[in-house]
């Protein structure tokens, strides 16, 4: 079955192993939530406990856990990630959204959340979270499930619902899986983490400064570039190499050295070879 992404419309041919893309809906987003890197990097815009509402992009499954890695946290309040599950879809609700899931959403018919304890939502922290057969929203951090509520009404469709909550600043979604017997199925295309300043271990070494040209540094500085337009790798300078997975996620700096060390889209797993001469663009292989 081929599935479509972004403007460019370009295809995706899911495997049997699929089960089906996963984001955050562009469309119902708290106001201090700023989306980025295909809707999967979700980040406070202020210095605020509050208004942090997401939701997924489509209905989840009943077993389907939902992976989350905390990327930043806050030392200035208390609380952390709220996450649950509700029946209203995203493309009902009205604007501006709810501060909060709880008690704000959770009051009201159809919506179902939990608090994480703080110590499990510490920046480079990793958890899941599902609805079982039996209803109850489960937690898992380290290996660890944890069930927290039950309840949680099955007769309909069901959307993930997160709370950037509290000393929480910004997650990823790393998508979803959902294991029957021997066979897990896992949300397509398969995401990449983030590439931070503290990861660049990934690559071999930090990248070096005096490798960037001075007119590439003033552009840097005279220009603002949107959050969704910076390179997923060195995250400073605008991503101008689109790949042929439809992803414009790289830099020209940093767009010979993922192909020659992994050969594949950061984002997607897209394979790729070295671009042109002519046009420095990667092109499929």
């Amino acid at each position: 079955m081929a599935k479509y992404f972004g403007k460019s419309e370009v295809s995706h041919r899911c495997s049997s192993r699929c089960v089906s893309p996963l984001s955050f809906d562009s469309q119902a987003v708290g106001e201090k939530v700023r989306l980025s890197h295909g809707g999967r990097l979700a980040e406070k815009t202020d210095n605020t406990f509050k208004n942090g509402l997401v939701f997924s992009n489509r209905p989840v499954r009943v077993q389907e856990r939902i992976r989350l890695r905390v990327e930043r946290d806050s030392i200035n309040w208390q609380g952390a990630l709220r996450v649950g599950f509700t029946t209203v879809p995203p493309s009902s609700r009205s604007l501006p959204l709810p501060c909060l899931a709880i008690p704000n959403l959770t009051d009201k018919p159809g919506h179902w959340a939990v608090p994480v304890n703080e110590s499990y939502c510490q920046a480079g922290s990793e958890l899941e979270f599902w609805v079982s057969h039996g209803g109850s929203i489960y937690v898992a951090v380290s290996n660890r499930q944890h069930k927290w509520l039950t309840g949680v009404d099955l007769s309909q469709p069901l959307w993930a619902m997160i709370d950037i909550y509290g000393k929480t600043r910004s997650i990823l979604l790393q998508g979803s899986k959902k294991t029957k017997l021997l066979c897990t199925r896992r949300s397509c295309p398969a995401p990449e983490p983030l590439i931070s300043p503290d990861s660049y271990s990934h690559f071999g070494s930090v990248p070096d400064v005096s490798d960037f040209r001075p007119d590439d540094c003033m552009s840097c500085l005279d220009m603002e570039i949107p959050a969704d337009n910076v390179c997923v790798v060195c995250m400073v300078k605008e991503a101008r190499i689109t790949l042929p997975c439809g992803h414009r996620c790289l830099c020209k700096h940093c767009d010979s050295r993922v192909c020659q060390e992994f050969g594949t889209c950061p984002l997607c797993r897209h394979k790729i070879r070295a671009p042109s001469v002519k046009e420095r663009r990667f092109i499929d292989v």
